[in-house]
């Protein structure tokens, strides 16, 4: 069967009535700030306490926004004795969200879990240079950060938590027999 001439054109306009009818939906930000979900990808928020200057994403990342400065430190040993070690020491660690794509791969190849998304969203500057971030802003966005959802209670546990608890359990109990013999 041949279609009507104009049934599309129709189609089209009911769709358009229909639509118009409709209570639009708006936020009316700045004004009220918008609910957003829990794990909101917004900005990348820097714990520097666990940066090594591993480097590892600077190099992974696809747009390299990131830029990494270090220098090497020497530590003395920790036991008499000892050798002295050398550990890198962050100097500089800046991310240029005019570049940034938001895909993550930062944060996933981060070994060290230094690199967290934050849900702030409201970093808009009037230039786009001012858009380079360095660690002193990359911290403060940090503790916006929420804490990660809770297990599945039916989950095993972590096999790092069991390590540990039977780590600790051995040394309570090596503590406790020499106690009991000297009575």
């Amino acid at each position: 069967m041949a279609p009507i001439p104009g049934s599309g054109l129709a189609k089209g306009l009911a769709v358009t009535l229909r639509t118009m009818t409709r209570k639009s939906v708006t936020e009316q930000y700045p004004d009220a700030l918008p609910e957003l979900p829990p794990r909101t990808r917004g900005v990348i928020g820097l714990f520097e306490e666990n940066c090594t200057v591993c480097m590892l994403c600077a190099r992974e990342c696809p747009d390299w926004c990131i830029y990494i400065d270090s220098h090497k430190e020497t530590v003395p040993p920790a036991a008499p004795g000892g050798r002295e070690r050398s550990r890198n020491v962050l100097d500089r660690f800046a991310i240029d969200f005019s570049l940034c794509m938001y895909c993550g791969i930062c944060i996933e190849v981060c070994p060290f879990d230094a690199l967290f998304w934050s849900p702030e969203f409201e970093y808009a500057e009037t230039d786009i240079r001012d858009l380079t971030h360095e660690r002193d802003k990359l911290r403060e966005w940090m503790w916006t950060v929420p804490a990660p959802p809770a297990l599945d209670p039916g989950a095993e546990e972590p096999k790092e938590i069991v390590a540990a608890r039977k780590t600790a359990e051995k040394l309570a109990a090596a503590q406790a027999q020499p106690g009991e013999g000297t009575s």
